[in-house]
């Protein structure tokens, strides 16, 4: 295949961008034993336990695909399901300890694989693409699925 210039419009690199992101997601799994689905799962859970429709919305899943990951990713022993405080008839899904230590591991090295990803810029170009990243997410609304390394450690501290 052939090397692009590096000159292509915005579409194509964002999904380009996120195909890349994809596939480290995958290639961490791989050394951890976790598809990406649970590798983002568990990320996602660093932070703290969350509803089954909260984390519907955050990774994008419908109800069922979402069930199916957890009770595949419960019987791993990596998550389990606990009563909602706030709702009796309701679960929260939060990390068990195995989960959480292989959270934080994955965490580390999706961390550095993707720190990795943009080496060939200069120090003032990646802070300008964190700021325009920033931007796109901030204005569309994201929702927190992806903590700032610093942040991730010092969730997966407190539990």
């Amino acid at each position: 295949m052939a090397k692009d210039s590096g000159q292509i419009g915005v579409v194509t690199a964002l999904v380009r961008t996120s195909f890349l992101v994809n596939a480290v997601y995958a290639e961490s799994g791989r050394e951890y034993g976790l598809t990406p689905q649970q590798g983002q799962l568990l990320c996602v859970l660093m932070a703290q336990p969350y509803g089954m429709g909260e984390l519907s919305a955050m990774l994008g899943l419908a109800k069922s695909s979402l069930t199916g990951l957890v009770d595949r990713t419960e019987r791993n022993g990596l998550v389990r399901r606990e009563p909602d405080p706030q709702d009796t008839r309701a679960v929260r899904v939060a990390l068990t300890p195995r989960g959480g230590r292989l959270a934080e591991e994955f965490y580390a090295e999706t961390c550095r694989r993707i720190d990795m990803l943009p080496l060939g810029l200069t120090s003032a170009e990646r802070a300008t693409l964190a700021t325009l990243l920033g931007r796109i997410v901030v204005d569309n609304e994201v929702p927190m699925v992806f903590m700032e390394s610093d942040e991730g450690k010092s969730a997966a501290r407190k539990r």
